[in-house]
C-alpha cells in the first residue's frame, strides 16, 4: 500500500495528488461501522506512526490523557513510548510520564492484535457481544515508582465505533496522484463515546478516575513533517441530554499536495461525530479546498475555527484566543429524522492571561531521537502543541425524536479538551 522509495513522477504534473477521506464517500457512506481489524496494531515499516489513545474527562472535571505511540523511522528498530498526562484545572496540578516501552508485542498470548504490551503497561482488548458494552479496553501501566494507572474504557452498544467509509479502505485519506499506490497515508478510527472507571496511584494514594471520555487508533503513513503543517482536536463531553459528546479531527496538509498538485495550495480534512442521549447520532466529514469559501447552510459541516489569534514569543506561532468548533449532519438515528447541528466556542485567554492551558509542548524535546530526525531534517521545523481544558456550553438542535428538547435547541453544558498542533 505505501512506498517511501518511489519516485515515479506523475504524467500530469498539475493532476491531484491528495485524496481525502471527506471527500472520497457520500453523506449517506460517512458511517462507517468499525470491523474487529479496524482496531488491529499494524506496526507497520518505513516512515509510520501509529498511536492509539484514550482521552477521559472526569466526572469532576479532571482530564486524563493514555497514549501508546508507535514510530518506525525507515530501517531503524521501531520505537514506543506510552504516555500519560492527568491535569486537574481545580487545583492547576499537572502530572506528565513519558516512559519508553521495552519487550513490546501487538499480540499477547491469547489475544488477537487488538491488544498489545510491554514490560511497563499492558492493554487487553475485551469483546463481549450481546451485551450493554460489546466492547472494552483494561489499561494497567507501571509509569514510575511513584506513579502507576488503572483504567476500565468500556464502549456502549448504542455508540459504535466509526471511520468514514465503509469497507478496507474507510478511514484512509491517500497523499500522492495513484490512490492505488499511494506515497503515504493517514487513518483515524474513533469511538465517539466510552464510559471509564479506574484510578491513578501516586506516592501511595489513589485518585478515582470515573466517567465519560473517547478514543481515537490513528495511523500517519508518511514522515509527519510532511502530512501536515496544522491539527485541530477536540472532545466535548456531558452527562446533561442523556449524554452527549461531539468530537473533531483535523488536519490542514502541505501544498505540497493539493487539488492540482505540488504548489496547488493546503487542503484542510475534517472529521468529527456527535453523539445524543447516547446514541451516536451524526458522523461528520468535510473537505476545505485552496480559496474555498465553505457555506454556512452546507448540508455538513465539520469545521474548527481559531479566532482573535495573537503572537505568542515563547513559540513564535500565532495562537487562537477563541476557538470554535462546528458540526452538521444527518441523523444516522432511524427514528429520528433530520439535520443535527452542533457548535461550541471555547475562550483560551490569551497570553498573560491563559485560560484552561494545560501545557505548551516542544515536541521535538518530547519524542525519540530517530522521530526527531525525521521531522526536523527540513529547516526551521519547530512543533508545538497546545492542550486546553475548559468549561463550555454546546449549543445542539435537531430531531426532537433524539431528546427532548432538541427541536427547538438544547444548551448543553460540559467540558471540553481542545489541542492545537503547529507543525511548521
Amino acid at each position: 500500500m505505501f512506498s517511501f522509495l518511489s519516485t515515479a513522477a506523475p504524467a500530469d504534473p498539475a493532476a491531484p495528488n491528495f485524496h481525502p477521506v471527506s471527500s472520497r464517500y457520500g453523506v449517506q457512506d460517512f458511517f462507517g461501522e468499525l470491523e474487529p481489524k479496524d482496531l488491529e496494531w499494524t506496526c507497520a515499516g518505513g516512515f509510520i506512526t501509529e498511536t492509539q489513545t484514550f482521552y477521559t474527562i472526569t466526572d469532576d472535571g479532571v482530564s486524563l490523557m493514555c497514549q501508546v505511540i508507535h514510530s518506525a523511522i525507515g530501517l531503524w528498530y521501531p520505537t514506543i513510548q506510552f504516555t500519560c498526562k492527568l491535569y486537574n484545572p481545580k487545583t492547576g496540578e499537572t502530572i506528565w510520564k513519558s516512559i519508553n516501552v521495552t519487550n513490546f508485542t501487538n499480540s499477547p498470548p491469547g489475544l488477537d492484535k487488538r491488544s498489545c504490551k510491554g514490560d511497563q503497561f499492558t492493554i487487553t482488548h475485551k469483546s463481549n457481544p450481546g451485551t450493554d458494552y460489546p466492547e472494552s479496553y483494561t489499561i494497567r501501566a507501571n509509569l514510575a515508582a511513584d506513579t502507576q494507572v488503572t483504567l476500565d474504557v468500556r464502549r456502549p452498544a448504542s455508540i459504535p465505533g466509526f471511520k468514514v467509509g465503509k469497507g478496507k479502505k474507510g478511514g484512509y485519506s491517500y497523499f500522492g496522484p495513484d490512490i492505488e499506490n499511494p506515497e503515504g497515508y493517514v487513518v483515524h478510527r474513533f469511538w465517539p463515546q466510552f464510559v471509564a472507571s479506574g484510578y491513578v496511584v501516586r506516592n501511595g494514594t489513589a485518585e478515582v478516575i470515573r466517567g465519560p471520555g473517547m478514543f481515537v487508533h490513528a495511523i500517519q503513513g508518511m514522515r509527519p513533517n510532511l502530512v501536515a503543517t496544522r491539527w485541530n482536536f477536540a472532545h466535548f463531553q456531558s452527562a446533561e441530554a442523556g449524554g452527549v459528546s461531539a468530537i473533531q479531527m483535523e488536519f490542514t496538509t502541505c501544498d505540497t499536495h493539493g487539488p492540482r498538485g505540488a504548489g496547488s495550495g493546503s487542503v484542510t480534512v475534517n472529521i468529527g461525530s456527535i453523539v445524543v442521549n447516547g446514541k451516536l447520532a451524526a458522523v461528520t466529514a468535510e473537505t476545505k479546498w485552496p480559496n474555498e469559501n465553505q457555506k454556512e447552510d452546507a448540508e455538513v459541516v465539520s469545521r474548527a475555527l481559531h479566532l482573535d489569534l495573537v503572537h505568542d514569543p515563547d513559540t513564535s506561532y500565532h495562537k487562537p484566543s477563541v476557538i470554535m468548533f462546528h458540526w452538521a449532519g444527518p441523523s444516522l438515528v432511524k427514528d429520528a429524522t433530520g439535520t443535527v447541528k452542533a457548535v461550541v466556542k471555547a475562550d483560551l485567554g490569551d497570553i498573560d492571561a491563559p485560560k484552561g492551558l494545560i501545557e505548551k509542548i516542544d515536541i521535538l524535546a518530547e519524542i525519540p531521537y530517530v522521530l526527531k530526525v525525521a521531522v526536523n531534517y527540513v529547516s526551521g521545523t519547530k512543533p508545538y502543541m497546545y492542550q486546553w481544558v475548559n468549561p463550555a456550553t454546546l449549543i445542539l438542535t435537531g430531531p426532537e425524536g433524539l431528546a427532548p428538547g432538541l427541536g427547538s435547541g438544547l444548551e448543553v453544558k460540559g467540558i471540553v479538551y481542545n489541542e492545537a498542533t503547529f507543525i511548521s
